[in-house]
């Protein structure tokens, strides 16, 4: 059995009408249980939620203390590539985009990593579009083989994979893979994926399974904020993450909150969500479950950012390029989505040292295996 038998079984218009059905007791019989499952997510994350918004924070900011302690996790990407082979409609990879593409050679590479490693990092993020002729397997060893190096841990965030491939990466050092089902709605997902390999909506919804046979450390995922509702992709995502941790126990999780942010093209998102809604959402999830780990990216402002690592968040990003080759020689090179939050990384770190949080520049649980 795969996630895809578990979501045959809900219907995106029903599980909307639940969320929205829910009421303040709801609320409140979710926030004073000792374990919280999917359906009392649903009710963290209805408008009836709303008013219990700064209870949720405080609660949310306890329990993220106790079992992560004030230290936040830093991280960084580096782009190897902005070819793809896929139309997302909502992204600036998007193939029918006419802008300079880039594949970073070996010399470019190591260029990356130098840079990124005077700024503290120990571990790094590889991110590609979705262009496997380009950018496929034998190119990511390679590049692996390039940044161990440099990097004690090693992640990717490019086209999904089969097992063995995954297996493969992971006897050169592989940490972690994060892959993204922009949306859970099965109905409205060619609409955002026209064409290329990510149109495959079933393929994609199943490579946190092939992630867990592989074995992969971690594994991250989440929706893209802004394609539909977001709190019935964040009960889908939710009810994901469940399946998940109850399927491949040994693995860590991630859930990341990428917003869309402007990018080449011109999408604007049709289910927009306010910086309130998604402090709610972030709060939502650590109270339902204190283990897994909150990302944040640089999609978002700097005052939310300084208030978020405090209220749930264990895992985000400073001085991010999304271009590849951003951060040796900065150009006009097209970018995945414009950076919000523009703040270099030991500028950022020192925000969060004055806060009373220690930044941590690699991820130390595999130390603990």
């Amino acid at each position: 059995m795969s996630f895809t038998d578990i979501l045959n079984r809900y219907d995106w218009e029903d599980v909307t009408a639940s969320i929205y059905a829910k009421t303040k007791d709801d609320v409140k019989r979710a926030l004073n249980k000792r374990k919280r499952d999917t359906e009392d997510f649903k009710a963290l994350v209805s408008p009836a939620a709303a008013p219990f918004l700064e209870q949720m924070a405080a609660m949310s900011k306890s329990i993220t203390q106790k079992r992560f302690g004030k230290t936040v996790q830093m991280y960084i990407p580096l782009y190897l590539s902005n070819k793809c082979d896929n139309h997302c409609i909502y992204c600036g990879f998007n193939k029918g985009n006419k802008f300079p593409r880039t594949v970073l050679n070996e010399d470019q590479i190591l260029k990356e990593a130098r840079v990124i490693k005077s700024y503290g990092f120990e571990h790094v993020l590889l991110v590609t579009g979705e262009a496997p002729r380009e950018c496929g397997l034998d190119y990511f060893k390679r590049a692996f083989e390039l940044l161990r190096p440099y990097f004690s841990l090693i992640s990717i965030e490019v086209q999904p994979m089969e097992t063995d491939q995954y297996r493969q990466l992971m006897d050169m050092g592989l940490h972690s893979v994060y892959i993204y089902q922009e949306t859970y709605n099965r109905e409205r997902y060619g609409i955002y994926h026209p064409k290329g390999k990510k149109s495959d909506f079933k393929y994609r919804l199943e490579t946190p399974d092939r992630l867990g046979k592989a074995g992969v450390f971690k594994t991250g995922i989440g929706f893209l904020i802004g394609l539909e509702n977001w709190r019935t992709e964040a009960f889908f995502t939710a009810l994901h993450l469940s399946y998940l941790e109850k399927t491949y126990w040994q693995t860590k999780y991630s859930i990341s909150f990428p917003r869309l942010r402007p990018h080449a093209g011109s999408y604007q998102p049709s289910h927009p969500i306010s910086d309130r809604e998604l402090l709610q959402l972030i709060t939502a999830y650590r109270i339902m479950d204190e283990e897994v780990e909150l990302s944040l990216s640089v999609r978002e402002s700097k005052k939310f950012r300084d208030n978020a690592f405090q209220l749930g968040i264990t895992s985000i990003s400073a001085g991010s390029k999304t271009d590849p080759g951003g951060y040796s020689n900065p150009s006009s090179s097209l970018k995945q989505f414009e950076e919000h939050d523009e703040r270099s990384p030991l500028e950022f770190a020192s925000v969060v040292r004055s806060k009373g949080y220690e930044p941590v520049w690699k991820d130390w649980d595999p130390c603990l295996q």
